[in-house]
């Protein structure tokens, strides 16, 4: 009879086989009611599944993270349940969980409508609310074709006719729909209580192109309501704050099909890139020589680093006179190169080079997202060839560099994982051992928490990964250092070190913001457009009241800007009131209203772009407050 041990470590002994139900009953009615699943052994199984034998087990409720996905996963079921219901010719086909929710790709003879959408959503409360209870069973390979094929499901048929036939299918059946899946489920529909659908979309067959479109319905599931609606409110307010929308309304950039995945920048967003830029430059570049590579190199250069093998599919390939040429589509390959333009001896190290490198890589247009997801990119790129002596000492300065950087652009919150050697990769696992080794001691010498990635490194060495979590709860994975012991040996780098012997440096990569382009993207929509006054590209505007000011405004924004500030003037014959309300939509830090009185004192009523009145000032004073907000990287304007 099972002797059933419990996470807390207590046991628990039963006369005959009993299921993960059972067992959570006999613990309390509270667990039984609130399981979900069970984990057996590590293994999760469904709360029916049947215990013979000694075991660990664990019950599985909403509150864990795995509970959780097995909500997403069920309630996939249910949407795709309740499409059946509503439209019995509609195929099923995949369904699974996503970050935040899940979706189901379905055939149909034409397209759903935001109305069936409705109707969808409304039909699977109907079905939740019936606390169907969902059961499992198993089916030969064969006969599972042959049953969904009956049913006119072809895309489940063939799904399951690329399973190894000696294997049995699990199925999953609530009421009279029925689904291929290997679980666990929710013991009964009524479990499922926070849900909600988000939009249709296009979606290939099994990713192909060249198959047939489907429609996919996305949707979002949580373990109670409280945390469904916190959810929809992000999505509210990542909705007021897409980078997209934005770009057009401030006049920073846009894109159109004649380059896709390509930034146009306008004036005021070429200002913001070159502000980043600065900082970046002033502040990570000060020790390092500045450089700049060609954008295209010989195939064979590529193939010897290995990333001709590794990123074919997204390198751009040009050829010209019988040979043939690749669009960089990173600027290691090519600093390497400098690196080994003149023999280095080992007091040159450690040798430290960096470039804003505009890199491009073929992205599929279905991932293209804004300045988030493009083709081409910038990347604060640096690498420091350096001696094994040398590496801790230079991956902790990096490591503080990096925590500086995000914390002046208002990221107080950062998560640091450390990425392992993937299946696929080059150099040799001592080599790898090594490098891993080093990044680890790194990150333990700083007292820092980190998570371990396995398998997540590059494809020449670890690298530390840092994320940001934004205003509203997101996560950027940014910024990385990587410590590479093969490249440089792939590509001949060697240094004569003080014993008179050549040897291979170690590379250590790293780029702070990863992509200029996309960490833009990513302080547009964490701001909200209302960029602290040291990145916004307009920092103030001279309104005149009437055309009698004009003169006067006029004046106080070429004062300003011959300060160094980035100042103008709105002289239009308007009322101020417009004035004023179409330079706070232009989110505006500082709004400076001149009239008669502000005229004869010499003097500007400011306005912050909350709506604050900040008084009146001599324009000295707000230049000096301008200044000391400007040179502290003031985050906020009076809290706005």
């Amino acid at each position: 009879m099972p002797e059933i041990t419990l996470p807390d470590g207590s046991k628990k002994q039963f006369d005959a086989p009993v299921t993960v139900a059972e067992v959570a009953a006999s613990i309390g009615s509270g667990l039984a009611k609130a399981a979900l699943a069970g984990r057996v052994d590590g293994r999760e199984v469904d709360t029916g599944h049947l215990i013979e034998n000694d075991c660990e087990l664990a019950i599985i409720t909403a509150r864990d993270e795995a509970g959780v996905e097995i909500l997403r996963h069920s309630t996939a079921h249910l949407l795709a349940h309740a499409v059946k219901s509503l439209f019995p010719g509609a195929q099923v086909t995949i369904g699974p969980v996503i970050e935040n929710g899940f979706y189901y790709d379905f055939a149909y003879e034409r397209s759903f409508t935001p109305d069936d959408l409705a109707a969808i959503e409304k039909k699977m409360g109907e079905l939740a609310k019936a606390a169907i209870p969902v059961e499992r069973s198993l089916m030969e390979r064969d006969e599972a074709v042959r049953f969904f094929r009956d049913m006119g499901e072809e895309y489940k048929a063939e799904i399951i006719a690329s399973i190894p036939a000696n294997e049995n299918i699990s199925l999953y059946r609530q009421d009279d729909f029925i689904d291929l899946c290997r679980g666990p489920h929710v013991p009964d529909t009524g479990k499922l209580k926070a849900f909600k659908l988000t939009k249709i979309a296009g979606a290939y067959w099994r990713g192909d192109s060249n198959n047939e479109m489907l429609q996919r319905i996305y949707g979002t599931a949580w373990a109670s309501k409280q945390d469904l609606d916190d959810y929809l409110h992000r999505l509210e307010e990542a909705e007021k704050r897409d980078h997209r929308k934005l770009g057009r309304s401030l006049d920073l950039f846009h894109f159109q099909e004649e380059a896709p995945g390509m930034v146009f920048w306008h004036e005021k967003g070429w200002t913001l890139y070159r502000l980043v830029e600065d900082y970046i430059r002033d502040v990570c570049y000060a020790e390092y020589r500045e450089v700049h590579t060609p954008q295209v190199l010989d195939r064979t250069l590529w193939e010897r680093s290995g990333h001709w093998d590794k990123f074919h599919d997204m390198i751009f390939a040009t050829h010209s006179e019988h040979r043939e040429y690749a669009i960089k589509p990173m600027n290691c390959p090519g600093h390497v190169q400098l690196f080994n333009n003149e023999l280095r001896s080992y007091r040159d190290l450690p040798f430290r080079i960096a470039e804003f490198g505009i890199v491009h890589r073929n992205e599929p247009s279905g991932t293209l997202h804004g300045l988030l997801r493009a083709r081409r990119f910038t990347q604060d790129d640096a690498h420091i060839f350096c001696d094994e002596d040398d590496l801790q000492s230079e991956v902790s300065r990096l490591i503080d560099m990096t925590f500086r950087v995000y914390r002046d652009f208002g990221f107080e919150h950062i998560e640091v994982a450390l990425s392992l050697r993937p299946e696929q990769r080059v150099g040799a696992d001592e080599l790898w051992d090594k490098a891993e080794s080093a990044l680890a001691l790194a990150l333990e010498n700083k007292g820092l928490e980190f998570r371990v990635q396995p398998g997540e490194g590059a494809f020449y060495g670890p690298k530390i990964e840092f994320t940001l979590k934004d205003c509203i709860g997101r996560t950027w994975q940014c910024g990385t250092v990587q410590v590479d012991f093969s490249m440089p040996d792939r590509l001949g780098a060697r240094f004569v070190a003080d014993d008179g012997e050549r040897r291979v440096p170690v590379m250590i990569h790293r780029a702070i913001l990863g992509s200029l382009e996309r960490f833009i993207g990513i302080l547009i929509e964490q701001h909200a457009g209302r960029f602290p006054a040291w990145l916004a590209p307009l920092q103030a505007v001279a309104l005149s009241i009437t055309e009698k000011h004009a003169p006067y405004a006029a004046e106080v924004a070429e004062t300003l800007k011959n300060q160094g500030f980035r100042a103008t003037a709105d002289l239009r014959n308007e009322k101020i009131g417009l004035k004023i309300r179409e330079h706070t939509l232009q989110r505006i830090p500082f709004l400076l209203v001149v009239g008669e009185r502000e005229m004869e004192n010499r003097t500007v009523a400011v306005r912050a772009r909350s709506g604050e009145d900040l008084g009146t000032m001599s324009l000295e004073d707000f230049a000096a407050t301008l200044r000391n907000q400007i040179a502290q990287r003031g985050l906020a304007i009076l809290e706005d």
